[in-house]
């Protein structure tokens, strides 16, 4: 469709002979939030750093990846990055004796490299989001807290004015309540257009607020749909929902 951010056909990627994901068909569209879940080692995290051009050394992916319309399968992550893309890892990669504003101010550099006067602009965005940062703006990234850390590296990536955000288990290692804010939070992100593609093993919370879901196994895309029919499904109620509460 038009508002496609990213279309994915038929996605490949591997290490060595090792195939991680094949035959990933994805779309993200503008203000939509899709999910992807399913268990360790189904290939969330390989599918995130295939569309981002980031798979580790040795890695090699095939297939069409189009972003804004382009097919982006040959661009460097750089280029990427330039474009509006961008990847929050797992491991949220801080710069840990550096302040909060200085890690945000990271975030804007590709943009104050490109000439951007007013590159600094999404800063008052980050804090409305996320006001536990502004109040803890000069500490340093090492004082805070799993779930702050957390805020700040999806933070510092919201600084680049991203049109797709990919976020890869943002609620790994939070206390419950954090991770209410974290996705309510991300929630938010569909007023200001942005796609997001969530990689999640919480997968109550995360089809709560997305728009369309896609559930992994073994590499492979076995189930996909809206989010409120994926939550009814009986397979996927059985494998990742269980029966608590439903919030």
């Amino acid at each position: 469709m038009d508002t496609d951010i990213l279309q994915v056909r038929d996605l490949q990627a591997g290490y060595g002979k090792v195939q991680a994901i094949r035959g990933i068909d994805l779309a993200v569209g503008t203000g939509r939030i899709v999910t992807v879940i399913g268990p360790n080692g189904a290939g969330k995290s390989t599918l995130l750093n295939a569309l981002m051009g980031a798979l580790p050394q040795g890695g090699a992916s095939s297939g069409q990846v189009r972003y804004m319309g382009r097919d982006i399968g040959a661009m460097p992550i750089v280029e990427r990055v330039r474009m509006g893309m961008c990847l929050v890892p797992e491991k949220r990669e801080l710069f840990s004796s550096m302040s909060v504003e200085d890690n945000l101010q990271l975030g804007a550099y590709s943009r104050k490299k490109n000439g951007e006067r007013n590159y600094m602009d999404q800063l008052d965005f980050v804090y409305q989001l996320f006001g536990r940062l502004k109040e803890r703006r000069h500490q340093r990234a090492s004082t805070l807290s799993g779930g702050e850390r957390q805020m700040l590296a999806i933070g510092r990536a919201l600084m680049g004015k991203p049109r797709l955000l990919m976020l890869d288990e943002p609620s790994l290692g939070l206390a419950p309540r954090i991770v209410l804010e974290i996705f309510e939070a991300i929630s938010n992100l569909k007023a200001a257009g942005m796609g997001v593609v969530l990689v999640e093993q919480n997968a109550r919370a995360a089809l709560k607020i997305s728009d369309h879901g896609y559930v992994l196994e073994t590499g492979s895309v076995v189930l996909q749909g809206p989010c409120a029919s994926l939550a009814d499904d009986p397979k996927v109620v059985d494998s990742y929902l269980g029966l608590g509460r439903k919030d």
